[in-house]
């Protein structure tokens, strides 16, 4: 379970790394189990992100393949579309994209271990024609999520990789708004954020 978890997390060529991690030890291990669960249905449930993140966070909504908005768990090769505070990507029609790259799920309740993970990158978007990646980090910047539990204890992971403003668009308007708009998040706004990701994630009483 844990080389396959973690193979889900992408070497670090450039740019910056993130790595941030928050967890709760249970009184059982039904309590904890149950925290599980919950916890990796929240992190597929990418509408309720902004509610869990804070009123000062991104706001995230689900998209198919082909960028049409959907009501469910996300799945491989779904989109989240990105509202962010501040300008949003001309060539994203206002909004940032990335692409659900992976899942990996050892969900085991019967065991004394389990995870499950979501990987996700920058992408175009997919309502357009446009080649260029519509998010203010370039195409190779990653998100990986994981949520494990050890017992009674579960936790919740964000590893971010390969971390650069994408600058590189035919759009001269958005490399100037993405080269600020992932300065300030790498300064510690994206941080803030998915910490509170992270802890909302392993909350009992925040509905999700």
């Amino acid at each position: 379970m844990e080389e396959e978890i973690e193979n889900l997390v992408p070497e670090n060529i450039v740019g910056k790394a993130t790595d941030l991690e928050h967890s709760v030890n249970l009184p059982d291990a039904e309590q904890a189990m149950d925290t599980f669960k919950r916890a990796y249905k929240r992190l597929l449930n990418v509408p309720v992100w902004h509610e869990l993140c804070g009123a000062a966070s991104a706001e995230f909504y689900l998209t198919d393949a082909s960028g049409k908005e959907v009501h469910r768990l996300a799945e491989p090769d779904d989109h989240f579309k990105i509202d962010i505070t501040g300008p949003g990507s001309k060539i994203g029609d206002g909004f940032d994209w990335a692409k659900v790259e992976k899942i990996t799920d050892n969900a085991s309740p019967q065991s004394t271990e389990e995870s499950f993970g979501l990987r996700v990158a920058a992408a175009k978007n997919p309502l357009t024609a446009s080649g260029d990646t519509a998010h203010f980090f370039k195409n190779n910047a990653t998100s990986t999520f994981i949520i494990k539990r050890v017992n009674n204890t579960v936790s919740a992971e964000y590893h971010g990789r390969n971390e650069l403003p994408n600058t590189a668009t035919d759009s001269t308007v958005d490399n100037v708004r993405n080269t600020f708009v992932a300065g300030v998040a790498l300064a510690a706004t994206s941080k803030m954020q998915w910490n509170a990701l992270l802890k909302g994630l392993l909350e009992a009483e925040i509905g999700g």
